[in-house]
């Protein structure tokens, strides 16, 4: 907003106009890519549930203007008067605080966060235990340390982010505005939140000031009234108020109120009472908050993790209870016993050491077991995936096919743990505007009386010979430039001396004039030469308006009341007598021009049924087939027509309709139905002068884009706050709808009638579905013939279905569909049909948009994805990805999504087993030394077991293994389904790693404990066999299992055991550690290194054996494609058809 716009002292933006330096405002909506926000924190709002259908208010906004205001739905706003205003009211004010934290609140806060980590819980209490005399089985700080460490590394990265945020509003809150006060403006602090758009539509949008105010001068009269408005509500299309001044009471609406972010053009300034601040905005109302979002994978990691505490909990009582017998038994030896003398000798007098009875003792067995054998929940998992995440984060933003040349963007990866979610995505929730198509459109071709101007033969002028007018010594140029078709140009320019010539005059004349495009005139190098930018609020009628530029037919003014056209080198002024402004209901607008001559004409242009409905019946009949037979084929090329109609009004018609018109304007209650009725008695009996086709420009690779997705099983939906028209028109030019698709429409405006067309849906749906079936059964292959369903539905319809019993039916008819487009949503109401699917499925779902209207569904979904466009920063701040091009989710989704799944779900089932082979083979030793918890490993080693042995190489390979390259991913996108039957992390591969890693520990114990059954080596030197034994056993389990060999992954696991070869030896030297000297006295036989060979061997050809039968006879895609990719070289691979598992849909929640 213009800083020189002022406010009410307590109030800012959202302002109704009062006055103005000129009676139409267009403002932009264009945001600052300097003004963003992070996080929105609602807890001053209280505890109301966020309802995601209300569009507006409630349901009532949309009849809001069918009746008057009462008092007690009202606000009331005393203008250029605060104290009076916040009286009964103490309204909100404008500070916004969008930090999560503060300094009192963060470290309960985060640490509650944090430990909603299971295993955090269990390492709290496993430290806890340990600070007790009686079970002090480590030093005390050691046990502490390593949670700590964990807790405090994520504690001071959260504290930054925070950080942030907080610096960010006070940037924000501390900007200056300029306020009225004492009918003098001073600078105060605006405390704003950020400049923001709202419907997501970069393009300009009229706003009138009212004629009753807009001749005042605030500075050299006192301005005085009261203005009654609707409460705070969501409802971004709609306002509805109306003010008294003077004596006068008038009607406010949508096209006087100016919200939150938007930008003037045009106008210098304008001054207006502020009715709504703070988080009352719709803007603000319209964000559902951040939430914290947490990994699948590790959501599912808590349910193995409350197993192994529970399998821990077994291995624990079997050592008490074993503990128990075998304390009962030599119970009367316990006072001499060597290794466990219970009476001190050293003293005259007799003394017990700490013992506490039997029965406490066991119970201290059963603790100590615990703390002894508390690796078997590996805390260090938690930080290895973080590092993991980041090695992935680094790859994935040096991507160059995810860098965008025309933006100069990289990816960002702004959320580090939920990166393996990327490769189980079932539902992309897709913003249109600037997400799907670049918002630039292109004029193609022409339908005029029958005939068609195609583009096929057009050529694109250049801006020497392109059309261009002198103006006051100046020359004036469109600027864009038109593919013209040359027959269609010259008709143009030979003016009306034919037939043909008025109708093309006629058409070009409409498109010129029926519409609210400002023209800008910008400079060029060239003094002399001027450039005319055509600013407006529909991209279809800038692409028309430079497409009649380029005809001859050049707009070079506007005002409210008139415009002038340059008509093939003549200007011409034409007086605008009245515009009604396009509405979904009548699906058309029009503007009533007076002519030089006196006539008056009303031009129309609408959608093809609505303008179809209204010609004249006397009409060429075969024009209008002709005509419709075109429409057909600019739609099924995917370009987005409308048609375009006149009629000339008589003196008695225009009387009529100007009464009507005023009479309609003026009213102070149902004034949007009257000038829809006004506005449709005059649109009839007319005389269909052609079709236009226009190109929504879309970002290249989305068609692509989109059928790879679909290819990979996943469900695409379309989330637009544009009209109908519009998303279905792109549907097909993304080919996300095609012509074979059956296409179910819902726009419903009550309750019941939401009931009755869904019920209605759901029936055709099945029935087709049925239909679809049987036609498999009986002549082809099940699942080859389908009959495609498209579901269509608006925001009005939406309102009466979320947040009541009809969200059921809406999920069920929408799981029969192929294809969701909603239409005309509000930001809030994406965020209500994400949820809707969240909560009915277990399906990830991801959203992606680029303006601030897609803040609250790219913060609802499981994983959002900002991109980086012409709409500001506000998705991307908001996102937990941001790249530069919509294609680049196919990259993102199929090649690192499912890498990093891949990865992460071996690397968390890995861990599991690395540790738990260790603490079972403490397990099997402690069975053998009366139960006594003593350990043949030194402490030391099993410190460095998780921290030096063994944790290197699994980052390592979860950095960098590729279980398939970048272009067997791409070529066959159904791989991605490995990621929807969860294959790389699922209970099944759970409980087989389980039963290998007790056959491998089993393994690794007793082949040294029967080598040397009966013989004099001591605990620190089969120890130390064991420690060696292990670390080269679970490495080589790890090799096994690497795809794509490189150096760094050579390094990381040979050079681990070397590390901890190196360790032990230092170890062992040492004079002061328990094992003097062990290693190196065992290393000069032979049977050690024998057993070493033996424990690899038979620990490791069961599990080789599996893995090749398996491969052999049940081999999954994954493996397939590896195999191609083995065996063939890429010219034999080409022509190879990969037979895929197919890709089902997961049950329902």
């Amino acid at each position: 907003m213009d800083s020189k716009i002022p406010v009410e002292n307590l109030f800012s933006i959202e302002p109704v106009l009062s006055s103005s330096s000129r009676r139409s405002i267009s403002t932009h909506s264009k945001a600052s890519s300097g003004n963003s926000i992070r996080e929105v924190n609602f807890s001053d709002l209280g505890s109301k549930p966020v309802r995601y259908g209300s569009h507006g208010a409630e349901s009532e906004t949309y009849s809001m203007s069918q009746k008057e205001i009462n008092d007690e739905d009202a606000r009331l706003v005393q203008i250029n008067d605060p104290v009076k205003t916040n009286e009964r009211f103490e309204f909100a004010g404008n500070s916004i605080r969008t930090g999560k934290y503060s300094i009192l609140t963060f470290l309960p806060r985060n640490l509650f966060e944090q430990f909603h980590r299971v295993a955090y819980i269990y390492f709290l209490v496993i430290a806890v235990l340990n600070q007790l005399p009686q079970l002090a089985v480590f030093g005390r700080g050691a046990s502490i340390m390593p949670l700590a460490i964990v807790l405090l590394v994520t504690a001071v990265k959260d504290a930054y982010e925070d950080y942030r945020r907080h610096r960010s509003d006070t940037i924000e809150n501390n900007r200056l505005a300029s306020v009225l006060v004492n009918d003098h403006f001073q600078q105060k602090k605006w405390k704003n939140i950020q400049t923001i758009n709202l419907d997501g539509e970069s393009n300009l949008k009229t706003r009138y000031a009212k004629q009753e105010t807009v001749l005042k001068i605030t500075e050299k009269e006192k301005i005085a009234g009261l203005i009654k408005c609707e409460k705070p509500n969501r409802n971004i299309y709609g306002f509805q108020a109306n003010m008294e001044i003077d004596g006068k009471r008038v009607s406010l609406g949508p096209s006087n109120i100016i919200l939150r972010g938007c930008e003037l053009k045009n106008t210098a300034w304008a001054v207006g009472v502020a009715v709504y601040a703070g988080r009352e905005t719709k803007v603000m109302l319209n964000s559902s908050g951040a939430p914290s979002k947490r990994s699948r994978l590790e959501t599912h990691m808590n349910s193995e993790i409350i197993f192994l505490s529970l399998f821990l909990i077994a291995l624990c009582t079997v050592v008490s209870v074993c503990a128990a017998v075998w304390l009962r038994r030599h119970r009367d030896e316990l006072d001499y016993l060597p290794f466990y003398r219970r009476k001190d000798f050293s003293e005259a007098e007799e003394e017990n050491y700490n013992y506490y009875g039997w029965g406490l003792e066991i119970f201290f067995t059963f603790l100590m077991s615990v703390i002894v054998f508390q690796i078997m929940i590996p805390i260090s998992l938690y930080i290895s995936m973080e590092l993991v995440r980041v090695g992935q984060a680094y790859f994935m933003i040096r991507d160059t096919q995810m860098y965008d040349e025309s933006s100069d963007s990289r990816f960002q990866c702004r959320a580090l743990n939920i990166n393996e979610d990327l490769g189980q995505i079932k539902y992309v929730f897709s913003d249109k505007t600037g997400t799907l198509t670049e918002n630039k459109m292109e004029f193609q071709c022409a339908s005029i009386w029958g005939v068609d101007y195609s583009g096929g033969k057009a050529t694109s002028q250049d801006q020497e010979d392109g059309y261009f007018v002198e103006v006051d010594g100046k020359v004036l140029r469109p600027k864009m430039k038109v593919k013209t078709d040359p027959e269609l140009l010259q008709i143009a320019k030979n003016g009306k001396e034919t037939k043909d010539g008025c109708h093309v005059h006629d058409f070009f004349l409409a498109l010129a004039a029926c519409n609210t495009i400002v023209p800008l005139i910008l400079d060029t190098p060239d003094p002399i030469v001027k450039l005319i930018d055509y600013q407006g609020e529909s991209p279809d009628e800038q692409a028309l308006v430079y497409a009649a530029a380029s005809y001859g037919f050049m707009l070079i003014e506007r005002t409210s009341g008139h415009v002038v056209i340059d008509i093939q080198g003549v200007r011409q002024r034409f007086n605008v007598l009245g515009l009604h402004e396009f509405d979904s209901d009548r699906k058309r607008m029009s503007v009533i021009l007076g002519f030089p001559d006196q006539s008056v004409k009303v031009f129309v242009k609408g959608a093809d049924t609505s303008m179809f409905s209204v010609m004249d019946r006397s009409m060429n009949i075969n024009v209008k087939r002709i005509t419709e037979a075109h429409l057909y084929s600019y739609s099924s090329l995917g370009l987005r027509t409308l048609v375009v109609g006149m009629r000339e009004l008589s003196t008695s018609e225009f009387d009529d309709w100007h009464s009507a018109f005023e009479a309609a304007s003026t009213a102070l209650m149902g004034r949007a139905s009257l000038l829809r009725k006004v506005a449709s008695n005059i649109e009839n009996n007319l005389c269909i002068l052609g079709a236009s086709g226009i190109e929504d420009k879309l970002q290249q690779g989305v068609p692509e884009a989109i059928e790879s997705l679909r290819t990979a099983g996943i469900k695409v939906w379309v989330l637009t706050g544009d009209k109908q028209e519009t998303a279905i028109s792109i549907g097909y030019s993304s080919k996300l709808l095609t012509s074979k698709m059956t296409q179910i429409i819902i726009n419903s405006n009550s309750m019941e009638s939401c009931r009755k067309s869904l019920e209605d849906a759901i029936i055709m749906s099945k029935k087709l579905t049925t239909i679809s079936g049987n036609i498999n059964n009986t002549g082809g292959t099940l699942g080859t013939v389908l009959t495609p369903v498209a579901l269509i539905i608006d925001g009005t319809s939406l309102v009466y279905i979320l947040d009541s019993e009809l969200e059921e039916r809406l999920f069920q008819l929408a799981c029969n569909c192929s294809v969701v487009l909603c239409c005309r949503v509000a930001p809030l109401q994406k965020a209500g049909i994400v949820s809707l699917v969240k909560k009915r499925t277990v399906d990830m779902t991801l959203a992606i948009g680029d303006g601030a209207n897609d803040v609250s569904m790219i913060q609802m979904a499981d994983v959002g994805v900002g991109i980086s466009g012409q709409e500001g920063r506000q998705a991307v701040m908001a996102s937990d990805f941001a790249m530069g091009q919509f294609r680049f989710l196919v990259t993102l989704l199929l090649v690192h999504g499912h890498w990093n799944y891949q990865r992460m779900g071996y690397m968390i089932l890995y861990n599991f087993y690395r540790n738990a082979v260790f603490v079972l083979v403490l397990f099997w030793y402690v069975l053998f030394t009366c139960f006594t918890l003593t350990t043949a490993i030194t402490e030391w080693s099993s410190v460095l077991y998780s921290v030096i042995y063994t944790s290197v190489p699994t980052i390592v390979v979860g950095i960098l293994d590729k279980d398939l390259n970048r272009r067997t991913l791409l070529k066959y996108p159904q791989l991605y389904g490995a990621g929807h039957r969860q294959e790389c992390y699922n209970k099944r591969l759970f409980w087989i790693t389980m039963i290998d890693t007790f056959w491998q520990s089993a393994v690794a114990f007793f082949i040294p404990l029967l080598a040397y059954w009966g013989g004099t080596i001591d605990a620190s030197s089969i120890g130390d066999l064991w420690t060696l034994a292990v670390v080269i056993l679970v490495n080589l389990h790890l090799a096994m299992d690497v795809i794509r060999w490189n150096w760094i992954t050579h390094v990381a696991i040979w050079g681990s055991i070397i590390a901890t070869f190196i360790c032990v030896i230092i170890i062992d030297a040492i004079p002061t550690l328990v094992g003097y000297w062990a290693i190196f006295e065992i290393v000069k036989t032979g049977k050690f290194w024998l057993c070493l060979l033996a424990i690899i061997v038979a620990a490791l050809i069961p599990r080789f054996v599996v893995k090749v039968l398996y491969q052999l006879y049940t081999p999954c895609d994954v493996q397939i494609a590896r195999e191609a990719e083995k065996f063939r070289t890429l010219s034999e691979s080409a022509a190879v058809e990969i037979e895929m598992n197919p890709i089902l849909d997961p049950p329902r929640r």
